[in-house]
């Protein structure tokens, strides 16, 4: 008959306990660097730039009015430059750094 996973995860320990092999280190262990913070940067902004399209692109679909209906409706808003120009930061940051990221990247 076959094992329960408890068995079998009983068995595993006490093979390595024998074997006196080391355990793999965990992530906290690891001094960060710039290449890591790059690159885990770089694949933050692609899961932000594909879900951004991804969403774009389904309320273009699903949407009952125009963009120039909803571009009006944010304008009306009278949104204050402070949080209009975070806005914008917030949308050119991702696109730019993920671009030159893998511009230097294929350099």
């Amino acid at each position: 008959m076959g094992t329960t996973a408890k068995e079998e995860m009983a068995r595993f320990w006490e093979k390595n306990t024998k074997s006196n092999r080391p355990l793999s280190p965990h992530v906290t262990i690891y001094k960060w660097s710039l290449p890591m913070a790059m690159s885990i940067t770089h694949r933050g902004t692609g899961v932000a730039l594909s879900l951004g399209v991804s969403l774009f692109s389904l309320a273009a679909l699903l949407l009952p009015e125009q963009f120039p209906h909803y571009l009006a409706m944010v304008k009306s808003l009278s949104l204050g430059p402070a949080l209009i120009y975070s806005a914008k930061f917030a949308l050119a940051f991702p696109f730019s750094y993920h671009t030159w990221n893998g511009v230097r990247h294929l350099v």
